[in-house]
């Protein structure tokens, strides 16, 4: 294994095969590159790209999404999935203007300390937007790394990734640093991929040990399975003169902070719910459910229909967390990606 010209040959690829086109890689400052690093944790970039530019012409400064309110950030950001991101960037976006004057902080350790950036997310952000020599090790950069030293394990065992760490670190170099980790990331999703590599494009196939035994699919190792637990929730569908009855779920858990059909755990607590608002149970019509997953367990989706042309209730809207959302003219506010599905239903346009 040849460490010495590993660098090199990279940012050979690179000058080729890089890519260098995309929108964050524009006029590149540390606000532009951090939006687009946190969107592209988990998503692919043809899914962000679209997303990235309808975000930072609404937010094209970290001051401008401080000071916007929490709802149109998560309305901008939905159907992107894992909400917590956005959340995230909303409280880190306002310490960086109460904290920072408004300036993205220019020390990774500062950075570290904003909701929602790690070492890796860091590194990048920096050496990007302004040419510092960080080593990144997100988990495109992991796969390369493994199956260039065909190392077992786990990458998120802390044994096992602190060996990457220390690796990336020896590997990184201090100048071209930007197209180095640009490339570690373009190779990794082009090249190195999870389930059909293509090593013959790759510029370090001569010595890569995974590709060398013949199989280098076989790293990185998985996490150890676990079975995948399933839940059932039932969402009560009530809708009145063309809008619909929605509620924000708290900060923290599932669809933190975005808008949501009311759920319950079982028909006794949905119809409890029903009489509560002086409505008969009997008028819940049960509609196609599906299944939606999460990355820790699967979610049995039961949605139930209730048309009422008033509710005799007052109870129904107190506080601040419903919403009546008018179908014809949709709110701006977060909706999670099972709200929408159930919001596409035919039976709520009729």
């Amino acid at each position: 294994m040849n460490h010495a010209t590993f660098a090199s040959r990279v940012l050979a690829w690179y000058e080729h095969s890089g890519r260098k086109t995309l929108p964050w890689q524009q006029e590149k400052t540390p606000y532009r590159v951090w939006i687009s690093e946190i969107m592209l944790q988990q998503t692919q970039v043809a899914t962000v790209i679209p997303y990235y530019e309808r975000f930072m012409a609404r937010f094209p400064d970290v001051v401008a999404l401080a000071d916007a309110p929490v709802d149109e950030v998560l309305h901008h950001w939905t159907g992107l999935g894992y909400y917590a991101r956005a959340r995230n960037l909303h409280k880190a976006a306002q310490q960086i203007r109460d904290r920072h004057d408004g300036l993205f902080p220019e020390r990774i350790e500062e950075v570290t300390e904003l909701p929602g950036i790690g070492r890796s997310t860091a590194g990048a952000i920096l050496s990007f937007s302004l040419g510092q020599p960080h080593a990144i090790l997100d988990g495109n950069v992991k796969r390369v790394l493994t199956r260039w030293l065909a190392l077992p394990g786990w990458p998120g065992q802390k044994g096992v990734e602190n060996q990457l760490w220390e690796l990336a670190i020896r590997l990184t170099p201090r100048q071209g640093v930007q197209q180095y980790n640009q490339a570690m990331m373009d190779i990794g999703a082009t090249v190195c991929t999870r389930s059909k590599p293509r090593c013959e494009l790759c510029p370090l196939q001569a010595d890569c040990q995974g590709r060398l035994e013949g199989n280098p699919t076989r790293y990185p190792e998985g996490k150890p399975k676990k079975s995948t637990p399933v839940r059932t929730g039932l969402f009560l569908m009530l809708k009145q003169k063309g809008s619909v009855l929605l509620e924000r779920r708290p900060p923290q858990g599932i669809w933190g902070g975005l808008y949501c059909f009311p759920q319950f755990d079982n028909e006794a607590q949905l119809n409890a719910r029903v009489r509560e608002l002086d409505l008969d149970p009997a008028g819940l019509q049960e509609l196609g459910g599906f299944r939606h997953t999460f990355s820790h367990f699967h979610l049995d989706i039961r949605p139930f229909l209730l048309e009422v042309e008033t509710l005799p209730s007052p109870r129904l809207m107190e506080g601040d967390t419903t919403l009546w959302y008018n179908l014809r003219q949709p709110e701006e506010v977060g909706l999670a990606a099972a709200t929408r599905r159930l919001l596409a239903y035919p039976e709520l346009a009729s």
